[in-house]
């Protein structure tokens, strides 16, 4: 989040996240990764939880504070720090799909503006979670290049 299209996520979040997992509450770790790091609305989440998918995603919740780590400070609605990025000088590929939330974009599309050496790919028919067959060409063109 680089910008102020979507509210940043709270300052106590990461805490949150962590202490859902801490005390195995599985199922509201992954209701507030979604609710509030992912802004699925309410609706949506609670209707995620009658899905067959939600065990698989219970599942793998203790992964989510690995998710919010990586993230470090970017998810805060700041634009991102430049010097973090201008070491970063092999051939890089950003990948964003055209169909993700306008957050989603703005960030890829930053992140892409400020690595000295990337290209950037909006796949467009795609959400954040892409298809593999939209996105195998895309990755072998660009490694065959």
């Amino acid at each position: 989040m680089v910008d102020d299209t979507r509210p940043p996520v709270p300052e106590d979040y990461r805490a949150r996240l962590d202490q859902l997992v801490a005390s195995d509450r599985r199922g509201e770790a992954v209701k507030l990764f979604m609710s509030e790091g992912i802004r699925v609305p309410a609706i949506f989440v609670t209707m995620m939880r009658f899905m067959p998918a939600w065990p698989k995603l219970k599942a793998v919740a203790h992964t989510l504070p690995y998710d919010t780590s990586l993230m470090g400070d970017t998810q805060s609605g700041k634009p991102l720090p430049a010097e973090r990025w201008s070491n970063v000088t092999l051939p890089t590929l950003v990948i964003g799909g055209g169909k993700s939330p306008a957050w989603m974009r703005n960030g890829v599309r930053a992140l892409a503006d400020l690595l000295p050496n990337a290209r950037h790919h909006t796949l467009e028919r795609q959400t954040r979670i892409v298809k593999p067959a939209a996105l195998a060409p895309v990755l072998t063109e660009f490694f065959s290049s």
